[in-house]
C-alpha cells in the first residue's frame, strides 16, 4: 500500500491534476469533496480526455472516475488483488472509516510479489 495518497477536489483543473501526477510519479489521484471519495482520476482517464481533445480548461469531475472501488485495511493482499483483476483496475483506494488511507497499485503488487515468492531460475 502506498501512503500518503495524493488528493485533489473535482473543480480542480485538469492541468492541475497532470502537474500533480507528473510532480508525484503517480499514477492516480483521489477526488475529495466536502470529505467524501467521490472519485478518482487515473492516468488512463487523463490520456482519454487528451486524446479526445477535450482537456483544454476541463475540470477533474468531467474526467474521473465516479465508481470508486475500495478495499479496507484488514482485508488481505490476496482479495485486493482478486478485486482489482476482477475490476480491470489498477489503482484501488483502501479506506478506513470513510477516510481515504492508502492505494493499492499494480506497481505495490509486483514489489510484493517480488518479495514473497522466490523466483523460478530459468530452464
Amino acid at each position: 500500500m502506498s501512503s500518503p495518497v495524493h488528493s485533489m477536489g473535482p473543480s480542480e483543473s485538469l492541468r492541475d491534476a497532470g502537474r500533480v501526477l507528473l510532480d508525484n510519479d503517480i499514477g492516480s489521484v483521489v477526488v475529495i469533496d466536502d470529505g467524501d471519495l467521490v472519485g478518482i482520476l487515473t492516468a488512463t482517464d487523463f490520456v482519454r480526455v487528451v486524446a479526445d481533445g477535450e482537456a483544454e480548461g476541463m475540470d477533474i469531475s468531467s474526467a474521473m472516475s465516479r465508481e470508486v472501488v475500495t478495499t479496507t485495511a484488514n482485508k488481505s493482499v490476496a482479495t485486493a488483488v482478486d478485486l482489482m483483476v476482477e475490476t480491470a483496475h489498477c489503482h484501488l483506494p483502501v479506506v478506513d472509516g470513510g477516510d481515504v488511507i492508502g492505494m493499492v497499485t499494480t506497481t505495490d503488487l509486483a514489489a510484493y510479489v517480488s518479495t514473497a515468492v522466490e523466483p523460478t531460475p530459468p530452464q
